[in-house]
């Protein structure tokens, strides 16, 4: 690994930055340098253009990452989506570096699928010419860990592309193997192409830009934020209130959250990371299972203060599975295991967490010191923003339902959403950072026409994108398909829509409340009704965005709209396929799905 010489002075000895971040700063600092003696700036020869494939927005910021580190080392670079490149423009490419995330079940991101396709076609461009990279981020609690990654990666080599670094594939914590990565691989396309370091040599960084009129239709500059995973902002909660009625099954709850000094600005579609801390009770008890006190020291930390901020102990990490089984093979656990059926392991799982399992286990459970390797790193909790930083410059908006189950014997709860309803009182802090998300936005063109689906919780960012319109004066359609289960107890935000609607923001609301007949009513449902009305707000360029379950809800709203559209042109369903991809390119079909 070509990896940058000691930083000497360039950066501080005692600066709090791990070894690779210091490798990717120096390597960026020594540019700026290297730009204020130069005689005079030099056009680059050598552009890096960096594809990112994103769900959520952290590909996208690695990106933008890579492109200032290049222009750093005298490379010329820019960042676009892969969707937004063509197998032909691929091939008129020197050096391509790819940075994406894994969506769902090894599959790519929702702004990849189209570029994805495109490269599997028998007509695709030979890339003989062409120097890649590959950097994939991902989930090792997911059989398909970096699965879009390693495709693409195997797929450039299969066309003929020359691999210049191997690839790397990050877990959640991925800062510093991607900053390691980051500084080798522009390291070394420096030194093969003769670039010579200076910002001034290329000028801002460039971006690619999207369709006119669709969602997050332009690549937003905003400033970048110091507040992130590894330094949150401290965030105070100034409101916390219940959404849903008492007497509904479920539990959503409204919060808002002061922004203070912190300097973070937002847009309508961006998301909120919210850092938990583990329920105290929970830790309570899984030290007395473990005989422990939690006084006891692990890695320079109390194992208490471990186990409530740093440590994940709802979700059972797959080491620890596979360890369980390795002690104990004749047991349910194992049996599970060795069927090799994921989906009836994820059934056996559901609503088991570790304390769960070390009781199942029993004397063949791990101890204390055995079990700690084991357990994964506590990760922030994403959450859609409901407010408009039009109308709430200095707070931000979260709905969020409190997830709660179990029974008498043993009562469960979601690690963020309980910690926010439970263990935070109005006026504490609570740590944040702000997760841009530039693919996912109301319409750059205040005239164009929105559809917005998003049942349950999935009302989070169209509340905003409606306060967003309202504040901006948008004169656009606005269209929202909503529902729960009961009309009585779900209908959250009811007043509010209903003022928005009598304003005239709000131009059409249909509801689906599933459980208030005999048969079960969706947003779907309410879609193919409105089949006609929808292909015609379609065909006058409106943009069509989605936010909820991507397991179920989010593939069926899609079958939906293929139907509409499949029935209204009448064209069959290839045809329909080929416009919902049209509707992608435009970034008129935009999903906020998790």
């Amino acid at each position: 690994m070509n990896v940058l010489p000691p930083t000497g002075q360039l950066i501080p000895v005692d600066a709090p930055f791990s070894a690779a971040q210091e490798s990717w700063l120096a390597g960026f600092i020594a540019g700026i340098a290297a730009a204020g003696t130069a005689a005079a700036p030099s056009t680059p020869t050598t552009t890096v253009d960096v594809l990112f494939g994103t769900q959520t927005g952290t590909a996208e910021s690695l990106a933008d990452q890579l492109v200032a580190g290049a222009t750093a080392r005298g490379l010329g670079g820019r960042a676009r989506a892969l969707d937004d490149v063509t197998p032909e423009q691929l091939a008129g490419m020197s050096h391509v570096l790819v940075v994406t995330s894994t969506y769902g079940e090894g599959e790519m991101p929702d702004n990849a699928g189209l570029f994805w396709d495109a490269l599997q076609a028998s007509t695709v461009p030979r890339l003989e010419g062409l120097q890649y990279a590959v950097l994939g981020l991902g989930d090792t609690s997911y059989d398909e860990f970096c699965q879009a990654g390693k495709l693409l990666d195997t797929r450039f080599e299969q066309l003929g592309a020359t691999r210049v670094h191997d690839r790397v594939d990050c877990d959640v914590d991925y800062e510093d193997p991607a900053a390691l990565w980051t500084a080798a691989v522009l390291d070394r396309i420096a030194a093969e192409t003769g670039a010579t370091g200076g910002t001034g040599a290329t000028g801002p960084a460039t971006t690619g830009t999207t369709a006119a009129g669709g969602a997050g239709s332009t690549r937003a500059s905003r400033p970048g934020s110091q507040w992130t995973k590894r330094n949150p902002y401290p965030a105070r909660l100034v409101e916390n209130r219940l959404l849903s009625d008492p007497r509904s099954a479920k539990e959503i709850r409204h919060y808002e959250f002061d922004l203070g000094d912190s300097g973070i600005t937002y847009a309508a579609g961006d998301a909120l990371a919210v850092v938990p801390v583990n329920d105290d009770t929970l830790v309570d008890h899984l030290l007395e299972h473990l005989g422990a006190t939690g006084d006891e020291v692990f890695d320079g930390r109390s194992v208490r203060e471990l186990l409530r901020t740093e440590r994940e102990v709802r979700a059972p990490s797959k080491d620890l599975i596979a360890d369980l089984v390795q002690r104990s093979p004749a047991s349910e656990l194992a049996a599970v295991v060795a069927h090799g059926d994921k989906q009836e392991l994820d059934r056996w799982l559901w609503g088991r967490d570790v304390l769960d399992l070390l009781r199942d286990a029993g004397d063949t459970a791990p101890g204390l010191d055995e079990l700690l390797p084991f357990l994964r790193p506590l990760q922030a909790r994403q959450y859609s923003i409901s407010s408009s930083p039009l109308a709430h410059p200095d707070r931000i908006h979260l709905t969020v339902a409190s997830v709660r189950y179990g029974d008498d014997h043993r009562k469960h709860s979601g690690v963020a959403s309980t910690h926010l309803a439970d263990r935070v009182e109005v006026g504490d802090e609570v740590g944040v950072y702000l997760q841009p998300n530039a693919a996912f936005g109301v319409p750059a063109d205040g005239e164009a026409p929105l559809i917005m689906v998003g049942p349950g919780t999935g009302i989070a960012p169209f509340r905003g994108f409606l306060h967003e319109r309202a504040a901006s004066g948008a004169t656009g359609r606005n269209w929202l398909f909503f529902g729960d289960q009961h009309r009585d107890t779900d209908f959250v935000y009811a007043d509010e829509l209903a003022a928005l609607q009598a304003d005239g923001v709000l131009t059409r609301l249909d509801l689906a409340f599933s459980r208030d007949q005999a048969e079960k009513v969706y947003v779907q449902t309410r879609m193919r009704e409105q089949s006609r009305e929808l292909y015609a707000w379609l065909e006058d360029g409106a943009t069509f965005t989605v936010c909820g379950d991507a397991s179920r809800m989010a593939k069926d709203v899609e079958a939906a709209l293929l139907d509409v559209i499949a029935t209204e042109r009448g064209r069959g369903t290839d045809d329909a396929v080929d416009y919902l991809a049209d509707l992608r390119r435009a970034k008129r079909y935009v999903r906020d799905v998790y």
